[in-house]
């Protein structure tokens, strides 16, 4: 009942920034928290950022902070994830991720999208 899809991802260079972005479409009643992952291959997932409803809290990993900022806009139905000074170890498929409520049943569930490849090089 709800498709995400990420964009953004590329090849730059160690130093350089990119920015993702995720919309969301189908039978959504009402939006919680988002949240951006990322999985490097032979890994687990892990999570990278989140925010709540309003935008109001937000959160990140240690490894990432002060270089990624999360932000959300609800009309838009998009999640945006800013990435500064990027670093080999950030290489990885950044997925999205959001908790709604569906029209249909008004039950709470988490939806992902594809992901979006991103590398970065030394």
């Amino acid at each position: 009942q709800v498709q995400l899809v990420e964009s953004g991802g590329g090849l730059v260079q160690a130093g350089g920034s990119l920015r993702l972005s995720c919309v969301a479409s189908g039978s959504i009643f009402s939006f919680n928290n988002w949240g951006w992952y990322r999985q490097a291959p032979g890994k687990e997932r892990e999570g990278v950022s989140c925010i709540s409803r309003f935008g109001g809290d937000t959160n990140y990993a240690d490894s990432v902070k002060g270089r990624f900022t999360i932000s959300r806009d609800n009309a838009k139905k998009m999640v945006y994830l800013q990435m500064n000074n990027l670093k080999p170890e950030d290489s990885a498929i950044y997925y999205c991720m959001v908790i709604v409520v569906v029209t249909t049943t008004r039950d709470s569930d988490d939806y992902w999208g594809q992901g979006t490849q991103v590398t970065v090089s030394s």
